[in-house]
């Protein structure tokens, strides 16, 4: 069965690079109907926010990621970690070194003077003698000295580390007692069962060392997986003003779930040429072998058009629901519906829904004085008195449309001569959906209202 787990230290907020590996991992636990894990690393007490421990647990909820199981905390877990490190060195795989930080960084300055590569040289691997006092220790790990650290990566394929070059005997166990994150890491990813890790390629160097901690207590080593980087259209490291921002600022900004996964999963997997993935279809289809090997750049307008098309296809029931958060509640408006799908077409967000909706729903305290100059002369204003009294005595059920032809048939004019001074009147604005939309929405009465004040405001002056 394969297990996955998305692992986030509770240090800041939830961003995107964070969600598409979770949703990788997610996707592939699906797939495969085996179990998505979610755990919160929360191991630095000095860094670490309850606050953002929450806020990470939120995203999860809002993208509808369930995980199986509880969320299992690593600060809990401090006895478990210190009963392995107590294991290893009982068994001679782990010792106290008493090496000052002063003595460590004079060795680091001798190799950098002889433009060797800095690393603890060992001197107390093997050591017998009486440990030094006054110095709380810490607890290295015995790495193996020479060979090779291979491992196949179901992204990059084949790694090979030369022990020589890149290990030291590392640090498992502060001084004062407290676990290193690659010791902790493997340690839960082993009791966890997790058999396929999927996570960023900043995390590559770390591998080598989580192997030997594997090995070491005789762990199986899961598939590695190691996803490139996010970068934004310039090729360079994400920004908040590029999109690097809290996961739970973009529905805040108006995007729908579906199409912030939808982006995200595209951004370094691809299936042929196709480019809207319902979460079914991406349960089915996705494979992290898959996944480009090349860091991929964060598009804003994609981001736009996909949820843009969002928009335009959910049930009105559901952006109905959605719009609650924004102040607008179209549920108990008898023409919510028509309101809605005469928005739908242009709205990029949900925020651009909303504000359609409240330009139409509430009446103008201004009118667009280009609009104005444009649109409101002399004529107009004598076809939309013409409009207002027809208006008036329309029977029911009114004929917004039919109305306003015979009017426009009385004066041989075309409907842009009546059409944007009604609009002016309702919206405030030369730009809005369908005219008749829009007094179909607002019913008679109010449509009446607005006509008239308009038509004062225009008089006063």
């Amino acid at each position: 069965m394969v297990v996955t787990r998305f692992a986030p230290s509770p240090t800041g907020y939830l961003h995107i690079g964070g969600l598409r590996t979770a949703l990788y991992s997610y996707l592939w636990a699906r797939r495969n109907k085996g179990k998505f894990l979610l755990r919160i690393e929360d191991t630095d007490q000095k860094r670490n926010s309850a606050q953002a421990a929450k806020a990470i647990e939120e995203a999860f909820a809002w993208c509808g990621m369930e995980h199986d199981g509880e969320i299992v905390y690593q600060s809990k877990r401090l006895e478990i970690y210190q009963s392995y490190i107590q294991k290893l060195l009982d068994s001679g795989k782990a010792y106290y070194c008493y090496m000052t930080k002063e003595e460590l960084e004079s060795l680091r300055q001798k190799q950098i003077a002889n433009k060797e590569r800095p690393k603890y040289d060992g001197r107390y691997r093997d050591f017998k003698g009486t440990p030094p006092k006054g110095i709380d220790p810490v607890v290295r790990i015995k790495a193996p000295l020479e060979g090779e650290i291979y491992f196949e990566d179901g992204i990059k394929g084949p790694m090979h580390f030369q022990a020589k070059d890149i290990l030291d005997d590392f640090i498992i166990a502060r001084a004062d007692g407290t676990p290193t994150y690659n010791f902790v890491v493997t340690i839960d990813d082993a009791l966890m069962g997790v058999n396929h890790v999927i996570r960023g390629d900043d995390h590559l160097s770390n591998t080598p060392k989580q192997i030997i901690i594997y090995k070491v207590l005789g762990f199986e080593v899961p598939k590695f997986f190691h996803v490139p980087m996010i970068l934004n259209e310039s090729g360079k490291k994400l920004s908040k003003r590029d999109g690097a921002t809290d996961v739970m600022e973009y529905p805040k900004m108006g995007y729908l779930k579906e199409a912030l996964l939808n982006f995200l999963v595209r951004l370094g997997w691809s299936h042929k040429d196709q480019e809207i993935f319902s979460m079914e279809e991406m349960i089915e289809l996705f494979d992290p072998k898959d996944i480009n090997t090349s860091a991929s750049a964060f598009n804003a307008k994609k981001l736009d058009w996909l949820n843009a098309h969002y928009i335009k296809t959910l049930p009105a029931s559901r952006l109905m629901q959605e719009l609650l958060a924004f102040g607008i509640d179209l549920k108990e408006h008898p023409q919510g519906t028509l309101l809605l799908d005469s928005l739908r077409e242009r709205a990029k967000t949900l925020v651009d829904l909303a504000n359609g909706a409240k330009n139409i729903l509430n009446p103008p305290q201004s009118y667009d004085q280009k609009a104005v100059k444009k649109f409101i002369n002399k004529d107009s204003l004598t076809l939309l008195d013409e409009f207002y009294k027809s208006l008036v005595q329309a029977k029911q059920p009114i004929d917004f449309e039919k109305i306003a032809k015979e009017v426009l048939e009385a004066h041989n004019v075309g409907l842009g001569k009546l059409a944007q001074p009604i609009r002016i009147a309702l919206t405030g604005s030369s730009v809005s959906p369908s005219v008749f939309e829009v007094m179909r929405v607002l019913g008679q009465d109010e449509v009446l209202k607005r006509i008239l004040k308009l038509q004062k405001e225009f008089d006063s002056e």
